[in-house]
């Protein structure tokens, strides 16, 4: 639950009765022979390194499975009772990606159905290999609400909350480490759930009149699709506490000014500020899609990961890379860069 709308109305649970379990994901693959027999003789001192590392480069591996108590299926059932909206997604031929929450009538409220459109959007992005850059905005200039109210009515326990948490928890951080350099393109307000997704984004770009307000103090409960976690990297702990505890209306000159909003657009207009958001991110994509997922991919485990697991993932993608194409042609021309 995000927190744009009061938990009320008839409570009707998300876990099965029966609590049975689903498919666990895969185990690792260990690699070939003399890999495994090296990780099994420093076993005591890596192993746990070495799993997380390739958890990590796992395309699509959750956050949550059965055995931490979520149930995905059961969760996907119950959301998809609750229509309205649509995530729309267009993929061009320059590699950037438009993605579209669209619910204009709620304010661009994501719907259950919204959420799970959502997570099917992300493994479409997780599959597109010529992409490189991705706008996310929302329809009739204004960014997103939260979660729709009817949505949030129907989850009103404590145990279903949770399962919603760790859905969307697993939904966004899949977002957050695409091979893709996404911008939150923050036009009107980007409230509860909707602040929340601007921080899954790299960079946020705010029109003069925009706003992101994380309300959740407001509802009695807190950030809970990583947006505190997420925020606390943008800004710090300290100005995430008064964010948090304020409830602050973050302005766009405001947002600016403490770190959350890399740059105010000139334009209010939806579509020219769509464009300028297409410049801007340009400056950041040109290049061969290969090295700018790559240079992505590099800085998410540089992120996310212990600095022996970040620094034996750029080697590993260094690998791909070097010799390659882009590199030799790079090469060829007997490039400098120190004129």
């Amino acid at each position: 639950m995000d927190g744009a709308s009061a938990a009320t109305g008839e409570k009707q649970s998300l876990l099965p009765p029966s609590q049975q379990e689903g498919l666990r994901p895969d185990q690792p693959n260990e690699g070939n022979p003399a890999a495994s027999q090296e990780m099994a003789a420093s076993f005591l001192k890596t192993s746990t390194l070495s799993v997380r590392k390739k958890l990590f480069q796992q395309t699509g591996f959750p956050v949550y499975c059965t055995s931490h108590g979520f149930y995905e299926e059961d969760v996907k059932k119950k959301l998809q009772q609750f229509t309205g909206g649509s995530i729309d997604l267009q993929k061009e031929d320059d590699g950037i990606g438009i993605l579209t929450l669209n619910n204009p009538s709620k304010k661009n409220a994501l719907s259950g159905v919204m959420m799970l459109q959502l997570l099917e959007k992300v493994i479409e992005l997780e599959n597109w290999k010529e992409g490189k850059g991705l706008i996310v905005c929302g329809a009739k200039n204004t960014f997103c609400s939260g979660s729709d109210l009817n949505t949030v009515k129907s989850i009103g326990t404590s145990k279903d909350g949770v399962q919603l948490c760790m859905f969307m928890q697993n939904t966004l951080t899949r977002f957050m480490r695409l091979p893709l350099i996404s911008v939150a393109l923050v036009q009107g307000r980007a409230m509860g759930g909707g602040a929340e997704f601007t921080t899954a984004c790299d960079f946020r770009l705010m029109t003069p009149s925009s706003e992101i307000r994380f309300v959740h103090k407001e509802m009695g409960i807190i950030p809970s699709w990583g947006g505190t976690a997420r925020l606390i990297e943008i800004v710090g702990s300290r100005q995430t506490l008064k964010i948090l505890s304020g409830a602050l209306k973050l302005e766009s000159t405001v947002a600016l000014k403490i770190g959350i909003a890399d740059e105010i657009l000139q334009s209010s207009d939806e579509s020219q500020s769509l464009e300028e958001a297409r410049r801007w991110l340009q400056q950041f994509i040109s290049g061969p899609p290969e090295v700018i997922r790559a240079l992505k991919t590099v800085v998410s485990s540089g992120r996310e990961l212990a600095l022996e697991e970040a620094l034996e993932t750029e080697r590993d993608i260094l690998s791909t890379l070097w010799g390659g194409p882009a590199n030799l042609e790079a090469v060829a021309k007997n490039k400098k860069f120190n004129k």
